[in-house]
């Protein structure tokens, strides 16, 4: 069994890294603190997400003051950071890789977009990184041998304590399937079952930092790694964007997690004593609290954003189209419902390819379209992920099961929910998954399910990403190149024309 070879060889490897004492010792026991993120998608700026983050800088800036203070300190980061914005999928990682160097993390988990540029680059990442990837459930194709180290130890002032490393199984669906071939993300309930037991017997503290989320429409929680896996102290999670300002209890384990892009610092005091966790707390830091206790942003990180900002933007800040008006793409719209974004990027498709339909989804859209000039870098944000687009022959039938698909998870958030171009239907929400969608209408004629039509969508999602197996087999008809330059190209031409919320008609 794959759990017991690797385990055995693991739990052989010297991982303890001792430190010097400090006072974090005092009478009430131990103290420790763990300072940690998740989700930052690559928002290392101030001004990013609308300013609404509180930039890598200051984050940088509150994790060196907290570990000066006390060096009984973890600075760790849940997932999806390497990968998301301009600055720095420029570099395919490897800025985002300088500046958490600079920040002074000591652990990560990596997220499924992490994975956006391939399995190989990512290893590269992590030879970058100062710190380890930590993963137990990532598995070569044999299932031999682990991807990254599945957990890391510490040592503070006689304490011991484990963090270890999962991912969600999600990820062969949340990033391109074709990004990952090479391996397997096993059930990380039996890898955490099989792994933490040991690490408890040894351990005083037991910390999972999961890329597994709170969301209903995931298949494996961090509440339900929880709950199967009660020898957790407490779990640093991200994937859900949720944002839980002291955290959330389940059974005696604390899970905790940030939000998303950088909005604010996770702080956690541990104090254990006989080598037992007598207090935890969980609080999260907002703008001001992070300022306040940085007192200044860290000047490496400052003076790194800073340079490569300049650099990026001497070389895509040319104004390439105009838009009258902004459009939003916050993840409770263009995941949930009808965006007009969505339908401007389905219609785009729709053209270049000449399909009878266009489809786009929901996670694939990752800032909103400014108002006034629209530079290339802009459009990046907005597409970060170098898709291309992709023209399908598929039957009726097949369509009709890509929109029930599309709805089954409303009401909440689903990266796969998808704008559509070039027909319309009813959707019945409250109805049971499988029979939301009616009145389907192609081009103004009723679909007809035996009939052959073309479909055009990003490469992710032809390649049954977010779960759309029903596309995998389908014929390609046409490969158009890159999304980002049709959409340019259809902004220049089109701009926002007809593209009003309609197509999808809800029904109380």
């Amino acid at each position: 069994m794959w759990k017991k070879k690797i385990a055995a060889a693991v739990l052989s490897l010297s991982l303890v890294l001792p430190l010097p004492a400090y006072a974090s010792v005092q009478k009430d026991g131990v103290h420790i603190t763990i300072m940690h993120t998740n989700d930052m998608h690559a928002r290392v700026k101030s001004t990013d997400d609308e300013g609404k983050t509180i930039g890598l800088d200051w984050i940088a800036g509150a994790i060196w003051q907290q570990k000066a203070a006390d060096e009984d300190t973890l600075a760790l980061d849940a997932g999806d950071t390497l990968h998301g914005v301009t600055l720095v999928n420029v570099s395919q990682g490897s800025n985002m890789a300088m500046f958490m160097n600079l920040a002074g993390y000591d652990a990560m988990t990596p997220g499924n977009h992490d994975f956006s540029y391939g399995t190989r680059r990512l290893l590269e990442l992590a030879k970058m990184l100062n710190f380890p990837l930590l993963s137990a459930n990532i598995l070569d194709k044999e299932q031999k041998q682990y991807i990254f180290l599945p957990y890391k130890s510490f040592a503070y002032n006689g304490v011991k304590v484990a963090v270890v490393g999962l991912t969600t199984p999600e990820v062969p669906i949340k990033t391109n399937p074709l990004n990952v071939t090479d391996l397997v993300f096993a059930d990380p309930v039996a890898a955490a079952k099989d792994l933490v037991p040991k690490l408890r017997a040894t351990h005083d503290v037991v910390i999972g930092l999961m890329h597994m989320g709170l969301d209903k429409s995931s298949a494996v929680t961090s509440e339900s790694v929880a709950k199967a896996v009660p020898g957790f102290d407490i779990i640093i999670d991200g994937h859900s964007h949720t944002t839980l300002p002291h955290g959330k209890k389940v059974g005696k384990t604390l899970i905790c997690q940030t939000g998303h892009y950088g909005h604010n610092l996770g702080k956690v005091e541990l104090v254990v004593k006989d080598h037992k966790l007598r207090k935890v707390k969980a609080s999260l830091l907002d703008r001001k609290a992070v300022e306040k206790a940085a007192k200044t942003p860290d000047e490496g990180v400052a003076a790194a954003i800073q340079e490569i900002d300049t650099q990026v933007n001497n070389e895509l800040g040319v104004v390439v189209a105009e838009s009258p008006r902004g459009l939003t793409a916050q993840k409770e719209i263009v995941r949930t419902q009808e965006s007009e974004l969505g339908n401007l990027l389905a219609d785009a498709l729709r053209n270049v390819t000449g399909a009878d339909i266009g489809m786009v989804n929901g996670g694939s859209i990752r800032a909103g379209l400014p108002q006034g000039s629209i530079t290339k870098s802009a459009v990046l944000n907005i597409l970060p992920f170098n898709n291309r687009a992709i023209k399908l022959e598929v039957t009726g039938a097949e369509v009709k099961a890509v929109l029930e698909h599309s709805v089954e998870h409303l009401p909440d958030a689903f990266g796969g929910f998808l704008n559509v171009s070039g027909l319309i239907f009813d959707l019945h929400e409250k109805a049971a998954v499988g029979q939301r969608v009616s009145n389907v209408l192609v081009n103004g004629e009723p679909l007809d399910n035996s009939k052959k039509y073309t479909l055009a969508l990003n490469d992710f999602t032809a390649a049954g990403g977010d779960g759309y197996d029903m596309l995998k087999g389908a014929q390609i008809a046409g490969d158009y190149g890159s999304l980002e330059n049709i959409f340019i190209e259809y902004l220049q031409h089109n701009g926002l024309e007809g593209i009003e919320t309609g197509r999808i008609n809800v029904v109380k």
